[in-house]
């Protein structure tokens, strides 16, 4: 099957084409692990979790790599600022590594809530400090590199197609309010190294290794760049993360990482654009910031916000609130409900198959495939619709074909005895009643020749 993706790096959508026959390598950005992930993050790791899924449909060994930045991530664009580990580690009286393996666990918990696939590869940045010195070094013999008082840095006016993925204007970008020139040559220049802070007299950082230029410790660009080539290679197939990394992060990893090795390091970059929440991005000031955890609280099954990604192509953004989520929740119910009446007839409908591989082949045309799957399961007349749903649900993920034993409430318990009792007692007004009333806690009751059987809305 033909797979047509976009790709940021030439603004176009392109057949894929694979470096070795029937295998792709894939590299997605993981998070910094200082902190909890919210739902804005992790519409990038559901977005990736497809696209892998989509080639493992389509028959392809899928080697997917991901990295953990436990060090480095500073709170500034401008190599500036607190390192967010550190200063995680300072919050809570622990140790940065204890944090690190703390907020990772629980996102490793939100990808299998989430339904996402692991990848096959983790990899911890402060597990890769002589990988990433190495790069370092490379650049530095190459001519790439200057010292300043507190690091090494990337001289990026010697890279003359620098930020061809953002297709940035170097003479046109001024120094403000986050980006400070410092002792850098150009606005564009990155850390690779950072000196301890010891050295100035302010107390030491938790995390800092020995280098040929001093203790100190790596910048979060050159991670990305060591890290993906020890496990993919110095050319791979795909990179993937959210558009925010485009002019800056993963400009940078393209910079070090074809200067040092004098090759093209990614053929296939995909971005998957925000979550937004009244019309602008997800964030702590301007509010809609829920992790899964809180979601459920709320009484919201993660699977649900699963499927409401769904609704809208990865490349455009998402609103969200929790009505949108409360509606996506019921439609995924009402699905899930459908599904679970169909009876096996042990075909496969190629009619709706056919049109669901052209839209996830078509650069993950996620939207379009859910409505066939909705097209298909309406379709009265449709055969095979049991074993279609099972193919089309290894690309969504959303477990449509699960039986699961609802955890019904105690108040819901009470209610269905109570209507039971009603129907016997032929008291039909009363026997709606409860059943109204059972509606409006979320769940619809029928009555079938084994009894009531109830399920939620």
């Amino acid at each position: 099957m033909v797979i047509k993706l976009f790709n940021t790096l030439t603004r176009k959508k392109e057949i894929f084409k694979p470096i070795k026959r029937g295998f792709v390598g894939i590299y997605t950005c993981g998070p910094t692990v200082y902190w909890f992930q919210h739902i804005g993050n992790l519409r990038s790791y559901i977005f990736a979790d497809t696209l892998k899924r989509v080639f493992l449909y389509n028959h392809y060994s899928v080697k997917h790599v991901m990295n953990v930045t436990d060090v480095g991530h500073l709170t500034s664009d401008a190599d500036e600022g607190e390192d967010k580990m550190e200063k995680a580690a300072l919050r809570e009286n622990k140790k940065a590594e204890d944090i690190a393996n703390y907020y990772w666990g629980i996102f490793r918990e939100d990808f299998k809530k989430l339904n996402i696939i692991e990848p096959n590869t983790w990899c911890k940045a402060t597990e890769h400090i002589k990988e990433q010195i190495e790069l370092i070094k490379k650049l530095g013999e190459k001519g790439y590199t200057y010292k300043t008082s507190d690091g090494i840095y990337f001289n990026t006016s010697k890279v003359k197609d620098y930020g061809k993925l953002a297709r940035l204007k170097k003479e046109g970008l001024r120094a403000g309010e986050r980006i400070e020139m410092g002792e850098k040559k150009n606005i564009t220049d990155f850390a690779l190294w950072k000196f301890s802070p010891a050295a100035v007299g302010v107390p030491r950082r938790q995390q800092e290794w020995p280098s040929p230029w001093g203790i100190g410790f790596p910048g979060w660009h050159i991670e990305c760049s060591a890290m993906s080539m020890k496990y993919l290679g110095e050319h791979f197939d795909i990179h993937t993360g959210g558009i925010d990394h485009i002019s800056i992060h993963h400009s940078n990893e393209i910079a070090q990482s074809e200067t040092a090795t004098g090759k093209k390091f990614v053929n296939y970059w995909i971005h998957g654009e925000f979550l937004t929440f009244k019309g602008e991005k997800v964030s702590k000031s301007k509010g809609g910031l829920y992790t899964v955890s809180e979601l459920q609280e709320k009484g919201f099954n993660p699977l649900a916000y699963r499927y409401l990604t769904f609704i809208t192509h990865y490349r455009d953004p998402l609103n969200f609130s929790l009505d949108s989520l409360q509606s996506a929740q019921e439609a995924y119910n009402r699905l899930k409900n459908i599904s679970a009446e169909i009876k096996d007839d042990k075909r496969i409908n190629r009619k709706y198959l056919n049109k669901f591989e052209s839209a996830i082949n078509n650069d993950l045309d996620i939207p379009k495939a859910l409505s066939i799957l909705w097209g298909l399961v309406r379709d009265k007349k449709a055969q095979g619709k049991l074993r279609t749903i099972k193919e089309m649900d290894k690309v969504f993920g959303l477990d449509l074909l699960k039986k699961e034993e609802l955890d019904v409430t105690t108040e819901i318990k009470k209610l269905i005895t109570e209507r039971e009792q009603a129907r016997k007692n032929k008291d039909w007004q009363k026997s709606d009643e409860i059943r109204d009333k059972i509606k409006s806690l979320g769940y619809v009751v029928e009555d079938t020749s084994g009894g009531q059987k109830i399920k939620k809305i």
